[in-house]
């Protein structure tokens, strides 16, 4: 696999004001890493629209990473605003990722169906929101994993599947 550059952003209160490990942000970087990919920026915000905002800019528009995982938000709670705020974001939106990540998660369990997660494109950049628990992270991000830099390179050149 080619060396993709990553931006990975943690959305959430708890793991943000150190109440709690964000176990699922360190394992999908290492899963990263295990790939060849490089990690240009590693983000735990609160559950706001602004932090999740400036993070998203940074990642994508400062650090030039081809692609950003969000983890968490995505859920039906009242502070689950990442999916909003990576559609303001965008520019063009993804809809086949999300889908596939929802359709595959929900064989396992039938909550994912609950899942508000989006993807899109933001200048060269795909983002991509994934749930936020370890396990889940982990089976999610499976699904995009050997699409992603068929993704990126279709990004850069225009082409098709």
């Amino acid at each position: 696999m080619s060396e993709l550059r990553i931006g990975v952003l943690t959305c959430s209160d708890n793991r943000f004001e150190g109440t709690a490990e964000d176990d699922a942000g360190l394992a999908l970087i290492d899963a990263c890493e295990r790939l060849g990919w490089v990690i240009v920026a590693y983000h735990v915000v609160p559950d706001d629209p602004e932090s999740i905002t400036a993070s998203l800019f940074e990642l994508a528009d400062v650090e030039g990473a081809d692609a950003v995982f969000t983890l968490g938000g995505t859920g039906l709670g009242a502070h689950d605003l990442t999916p909003e705020t990576t559609e303001l974001v965008c520019e063009r939106m993804v809809p086949g990722i999300a889908e596939a990540i929802r359709a595959h998660m929900r064989q396992s369990d039938p909550c994912h169906m609950f899942s508000r997660a989006t993807a899109g494109v933001r200048g060269r950049t795909l983002i991509v929101n994934l749930p936020g628990g370890p396990e889940a992270t982990m089976e999610a991000f499976g699904v995009i994993a050997e699409m992603l830099e068929l993704a990126v390179q279709h990004m850069a050149d225009g082409g098709a599947c």
